[in-house]
């Protein structure tokens, strides 16, 4: 899994679709009020890029959960995903996430649960990569790479 995040409007789907190959991935944003479906293999390109993981965390944020459930529960979220890229070397996963943790601290509940839920999720991805990147003002910054594009 080769995991991006950076800052909004930074560049990072710029990067993204000049490092893959034009027309051989499935492209699932957020932004483009896409799901985070469960894979299905016989549909899917070999790389599949998921853009907007914040946006898909900040949908599951309620008040009636507790941070460790939602922290597992957003998790989850990703789980099939990943099980999805193991069980075919040929697949290449690829999650973008904006960073939204820099700045003033939210003062509303909800806004700092997602910023903590969200923080925590970007570490659990980091961790689990084989490549992480940050791409600030169009600029890459690789803080880890067990692997080659």
């Amino acid at each position: 899994m080769h995991f991006i995040t950076g800052g909004a409007y930074n560049g990072k789907r710029k990067w993204v679709k000049k490092h893959y190959e034009p027309n051989q991935y499935r492209w699932l944003s957020a932004y483009d009020t896409d799901t985070l479906m469960t894979p299905v293999s016989t549909d899917l390109s070999a790389t599949v890029i998921l853009e907007g993981v914040e946006k898909w965390i900040h949908a599951q944020i309620g008040p009636e959960r507790s941070t460790n459930t939602l922290r597992k529960n957003v998790i989850n979220l990703f789980t099939p995903w990943l099980q999805w890229e193991k069980v075919d070397s040929g697949r290449n996963l690829v999650i973008i996430g904006t960073d939204i943790s820099k700045g003033i601290v939210p003062i509303d509940k909800r806004d700092r649960m997602w910023r903590d839920i969200t923080g925590w999720t970007y570490q659990d991805l980091a961790g689990r990569a084989e490549r992480v990147d940050i791409i600030w003002y169009g600029m890459e910054e690789t803080i880890k790479n067990k692997r080659e594009l």
